[in-house]
C-alpha cells in the first residue's frame, strides 16, 4: 500500500521484522487522513519549510568508470648506469637525489685498460700517417711508371689496414666518454698517463639510485648508478573487457592522486591480451608530471567517461532506502509518498533512474531524512496500536 504524507512523511508498509530505532523527534503532524488508500500527513509549516523538491527530468549525462591505478616510471627516461671497463674510482662528482643534465659528469674511474687504449691509439695514429705518406709515395712512382701496379695496391692496402685500426681504436674511447677534442689533445700532448674514464649522465633528471663511492674498485657492467626523469611517468590501471572495450588510444582520462589536484592525461595504450588471471585488458596513461605531484610507484584513481547520452535522471541527493527497499519521497498534491524506484548510473551530482518515474515527477531531495524518520515513527506507533 502506498503511503502519502504531507511532509516529512512516513511509511508505506509494515514489515515483520522489528523497525530500525529512531531518535525521538517532536511530532510536526497536524493531521493524519485515509484518502484512495494512501495515508495522508499534514505538517505544520515549519516542518514544510524543510523540504526542498526537483523535477524528474531528461538529461545528458556520461557514464565515469573509476579504477584503481599506479605510477611508473616512464621507461624512455631512466636509465641504470654501468661500467664499460675495470678499474677505480677516483672521483665522485654526483650524489643521490642530485638533478643532472644530460652529458653532465658523474665520476672518474682511473684504469690501466684505459690506458692501454690511449697507447694503441697514438700508435695507430702514427701508423696511419706512415702507411698514408708511404701510399702517396709508391702513387706517384707508379704514375711515373718506376714501380708496378702490384706495388701500388699492397701500399695502398696497408694505409687502408692502419685507418681500420685507428678508427676502431677511436670508437672504443669515444665509448667510453672521450669527445673528439679530447683525442686531439692526445694527439698533441702525446701523454699516456693520468686518463681518466669518464662516465657521464646518459639523459637529463634525478639521480634516484647510487651503489659507488670513492676509491672503490668496479668492473665491466657494475651497475653505479640509476638516473630517471619524472617529469613524465606512466599510469596504468586495469578495466574488465566489456569496459576496456569502450574506450581507444587518444581519449582522456582524469588521474586523481591524494591530496592533489587531478590530472587530464591521454591514453596512449591498450593491451591487446587480457591478463588470463584477472580477465582485464592494462591501460597507460602518459602523464605530463612537470610540477612532480605524482610519485613513482604510489596509488592513485583512475576516472574515464564515456560520451554523453540522454537519460531520465534525478539528483543523488533524492534516493533513500526505507526497510530495505531503494526509492524516493515524490510530492502527491498536498503531500508526499514514498516511491520504489530502480536506479542506473551516477554522474556530476545526478543519478538514472530506470524504472518507478517519469519526466516531471516532483521528488523530494532535502528534507529526506526528516521524512524517513517521521515514516518510521508513524510505522512504531501504528504497530504499537
Amino acid at each position: 500500500m502506498y503511503l502519502i504524507l504531507l511532509f516529512p512523511l512516513f511509511l508505506v508498509q509494515a514489515c515483520s521484522d522489528p523497525p530500525e530505532p529512531v531518535n525521538e523527534i517532536p511530532s510536526e503532524m497536524t493531521e493524519i487522513s485515509d484518502a484512495s488508500s494512501h495515508l495522508v500527513f499534514k505538517l505544520t509549516a515549519a516542518a514544510q519549510a524543510r523540504i526542498k523538491t526537483a523535477l524528474v527530468e531528461q538529461r545528458l549525462l556520461s557514464q565515469v568508470i573509476v579504477a584503481p591505478g599506479g605510477v611508473s616510471l616512464d621507461l624512455g627516461k631512466m636509465a641504470k648506469v654501468s661500467s664499460r671497463l675495470e678499474g677505480q674510482v677516483e672521483e665522485v662528482f654526483v650524489q643521490l637525489g642530485n638533478h643532472v643534465k644530460a652529458g653532465d659528469p658523474l665520476l672518474a674511474i682511473g684504469s690501466l685498460k684505459l690506458d692501454e687504449l690511449v697507447q694503441e691509439f697514438l700508435v695507430s695514429k702514427v701508423q696511419v700517417d706512415l702507411r698514408l705518406a708511404n701510399f702517396q709515395r709508391t702513387k706517384k712512382l707508379h704514375d711515373e711508371q718506376i714501380v708496378s701496379e702490384r706495388r701500388l695496391m699492397e701500399d695502398q692496402a696497408q694505409y687502408f689496414e692502419a685507418q681500420a685500426i685507428n678508427q676502431h681504436v677511436t670508437e672504443k674511447l669515444q665509448n667510453m666518454g672521450l669527445l673528439k677534442k679530447d683525442l686531439n689533445e692526445l694527439l698533441h700532448s702525446h701523454t699516456m698517463e693520468g686518463h681518466h674514464y669518464i662516465i657521464k649522465a646518459p639523459l637529463a633528471g634525478i639521480i634516484s639510485d647510487q651503489t659507488v663511492v670513492l676509491g672503490q674498485g668496479v668492473s665491466t657492467g657494475d651497475h653505479l648508478f640509476e638516473v630517471v626523469d619524472i617529469r613524465q611517468v606512466w599510469v596504468f590501471a586495469n578495466l574488465p573487457i566489456e569496459q576496456a572495450q569502450r574506450f581507444k588510444e587518444g581519449d582522456r582520462g582524469i588521474i586523481l592522486a591524494k591530496g592533489r589536484e587531478p590530472i587530464e592525461a591521454p591514453l596512449a595504450y591498450i593491451a591487446p591480451v587480457a591478463d588470463k588471471a584477472t580477465l582485464t585488458v592494462q591501460l597507460r596513461f602518459d602523464v605530463d608530471n612537470r610540477q612532480e605531484l605524482l610519485k613513482p610507484n604510489e596509488y592513485v584513481e583512475v576516472r574515464l567517461e564515456e560520451g554523453a547520452s540522454s537519460i531520465l535522471a534525478i539528483p543523488v541527493t533524492a534516493p533513500t532506502i526505507v526497510e530495505g527497499v531503494q526509492g524516493v519521497f515524490v510530492k502527491d498534491g498536498n503531500g508526499y509518498r514514498f516511491i520504489p524506484v530502480m536506479l542506473g548510473k551516477e554522474s556530476d551530482g545526478w543519478i538514472e533512474v530506470l524504472e518507478g518515474l517519469a519526466t516531471g515527477d516532483e521528488v523530494v531531495i532535502e528534507g529526506v531524512f526528516d521524512l524517513k524518520n517521521s515514516m518510521l515513527k508513524h510505522s512504531i506507533e501504528g504497530d504499537g496500536h
